[in-house]
């Protein structure tokens, strides 16, 4: 299900207890693939591949607010998606999230013409 408000169309996700605390989570939508986390202050998004190779931080470790590429071992601050420490070196893209009920959504840029406009015309 998605929710088109604006530039952002909001996406579900996972429910909140799919994602233990200290936890990722896989999320495919659309041919792209996301990882969710769940800190203990909330739930987090970003992009799914490593910046430096392709590992999916789905496959990685949590701890402390960090993600761990299981391939290197590259970490990327979870909220901000700054890389911490080599061989990765570019920026984590990270997005918006919000719990809706049980439900964790993802706020992805909503595309220039939607559904809705494709099915007035």
């Amino acid at each position: 299900m998605a929710v088109d408000t604006g530039n952002t169309k909001w996406v579900v996700a996972c429910a909140t207890d799919d994602i233990d605390e200290e936890d990722v989570l896989r999320f495919d939508h659309e041919g792209a693939s996301y990882a969710v986390y769940r800190l203990a202050k909330g739930f987090h998004a970003s992009d799914g591949w490593c910046t430096h190779e392709q590992a999916h931080l789905a496959d990685g470790f949590v701890v402390n607010g960090e993600i761990e590429c299981p391939l290197h071992q590259g970490r990327f601050d979870i909220v901000s998606g700054k890389p911490l420490s080599p061989p990765v070196c570019v920026k984590l893209q990270t997005y918006p999230v919000r719990v809706d009920g049980h439900n964790v959504l993802i706020g992805l840029p909503a595309t220039a013409v939607t559904d809705v406009a494709k099915d007035a015309s």
